[in-house]
């Protein structure tokens, strides 16, 4: 928790040395939410859009609270972006994940960085297309040791993304869609740690997202996360279905039903995704 608030206090420094602060230049909903890791996107899949409505002279700040309260499990998230001049993007983030039935809990703590290399997911002919990166460090990699991982204590996430959104495209609606594609050797997250006797190696893992903007400020749509099982306690795939309230660029309201599957051999994990995202500036 101390790490994000440092970043916090940091971002805030920078974002009070510039002048020009995001707010009126990109349209609303545009810059998606925060996502479970910290960066720029949906629920749990990274977009190539970054995390704020900064374009190439501004500099927002952002801040995320989220959790998802599953049968076995219950996962909280608070974290910090700034995205700078609709180019570059930091994050971090510091997970808790409840082990509701066996008591205790496990931290872990990303720090995520973001780079937009091509388009704009509104304006330009092809999508937006970001790479970025999550490294993860455990602060307790007892459990993960348990289990088998090879590391219980950090790793790194690589991935592309490429984010489209269509004006008008559905019976006059905005719609939008996501595909990100991750190297990974994160289990669970990195919340077991990363890597396994199954597989020690990275895999790349396919991600996606699509919705449609009911109006200015709803949304909804369903979002999809590829997992690997190093350890072969039958990690699934992840499943959200999402509507998302934003009634203007400092806040937006995210309400979800998440099917999680398997999670350290306790089956069918399934319950509400929550998540409050604000601008800061």
């Amino acid at each position: 928790m101390r790490h994000c608030a440092a970043m916090l206090c940091a971002l805030l420094l920078i974002a009070s040395n510039n002048e020009a602060l995001a707010g009126d230049g990109k349209l609303l909903g545009t810059a998606g939410l925060i996502q479970v890791e910290g960066s720029g996107g949906g629920g749990i899949v990274p977009w190539a859009t970054l995390a704020g409505y900064d374009t190439q002279d501004q500099v927002s700040v952002n801040a995320v609270m989220t959790q998802v309260d599953l049968d076995d499990y219950r996962l909280n998230v608070m974290g910090v972006s700034a995205s700078f001049y609709d180019r570059i993007e930091i994050s971090a983030a510091h997970q808790r994940f409840d082990l509701k039935q066996l008591g205790g809990d496990i931290r872990q703590n990303i720090f995520g960085v973001k780079y937009r290399l091509y388009g704009d997911a509104v304006y330009s002919r092809l999508p937006q297309v970001s790479i970025g990166l999550q490294h993860k460090r455990l602060e307790d990699g007892a459990i993960a040791e348990l289990l088998g991982a090879d590391s219980s204590s950090n790793g790194t996430d690589y991935y592309i993304a490429a984010t489209k959104i269509h004006l008008g495209a559905v019976a006059g609606f905005n719609a939008v869609w996501n595909v990100t594609a991750r190297a990974t050797k994160a289990n669970q997250l990195g919340l077991l740690g990363f890597g396994g006797a199954e597989n020690n190696d990275y895999e790349v893992m396919l991600e996606a997202s699509a919705g449609i903007l009911l109006s200015r400020s709803v949304a909804i749509g369903a979002e999809y996360r590829q997992k690997p099982d190093n350890l072969g306690l039958g990690e699934d795939d992840w499943v959200d279905y999402f509507v998302s309230y934003i009634p203007n660029k400092h806040v937006a309201l995210t309400l979800a039903w998440a099917e999680l599957g398997s999670m350290a051999g306790a089956q069918d994990q399934n319950g509400l995704y929550l998540s409050i995202n604000g601008q800061l500036w």
